[in-house]
């Protein structure tokens, strides 16, 4: 009954920190870290700003004396790759890929699908083991580019795939760009989160990474920990009897 990865109205979620403390009281819950988004170099809309990260780390520091004894409260930041923002402070650091680097430009890679295709379309003429191979190219090196504690969502490109409606995922050059970037984050020693983020919000039926790629880590020594990647106080812990297993 832990989560790390939870996100609040100072990025793109809904509820304010206390409703959430609150729910996951209710819930019974040991432990509850929120992870907001951190600044970015650019406009963002679903990320903090400077002034709202110094405004986040205040209330939730604040919380953590407030619900003392009541329950463990962890102030985190999701830090994407691209983030120049320090870390220093926080209790934990979740490292994330959102953003494809071509043609001089960011691009997202979780917007929506039809921003997903249009990219592949547009930037790699279809290609999506290009596109694949472009976003693994960073997630390689999000562990020591973010200073992360914890992995986030691996296989983020996957996210508009369900059924492999796009693309396939057991293409070649899919499966090696994925490996390689496995394979450099293995020798990190940092977990890689079990994430049921984009069940709950309806666009998988399966957890980040995917049963192939968990099963390829697991078999190398990977550790794993439970994340919802809440944007709510409604789906704390989101299907974590389903995968609690894998975590032992």
């Amino acid at each position: 009954m832990t989560d790390l990865h939870v996100h609040t109205r100072f990025s793109d979620g809904a509820d304010a920190p206390e409703e959430i403390v609150r729910a996951a009281i209710a819930r019974g819950m040991e432990t509850v870290g929120f992870s907001d988004h951190s600044p970015l170099p650019f406009p963002c809309d679903w990320c903090m700003t400077g002034e709202g990260a110094e405004a986040y780390r205040a209330e939730v520091t604040a919380l953590k004396e407030k619900y003392r004894g009541r329950i463990r409260i962890l102030l985190g930041v999701e830090q994407d790759f691209f983030s120049v923002t320090p870390t220093d402070g926080y209790d934990y650091v979740i490292g994330s890929v959102h953003f494809l680097s071509a043609g001089g430009r960011l691009w997202p890679v979780d917007e929506d699908e039809a921003t997903f295709c249009r990219i592949a379309r547009e930037v790699f003429s279809g290609d999506f083991d290009a596109m694949a191979e472009a976003y693994f190219s960073l997630v390689a090196g999000v562990a020591e580019k973010t200073n992360a504690d914890v992995i986030g969502h691996f296989d983020l490109i996957s996210k508009f795939n369900e059924g492999e409606k796009l693309f396939s995922e057991s293409s070649p050059r899919y499966r090696a760009a994925w490996q390689a970037a496995a394979d450099r984050l293995l020798a990190s020693g940092k977990p890689f989160e079990i994430n049921t983020g984009a069940m709950h919000r309806g666009y998988r039926t399966a957890p980040y990474p995917s049963a192939e790629i968990r099963a390829y880590l697991r078999a190398r020594g990977a550790r794993f920990l439970l994340s919802s990647d809440s944007h709510s106080a409604q789906t704390l812990c989101c299907r974590f009897e389903d995968y609690a297993p894998e975590t032992r």
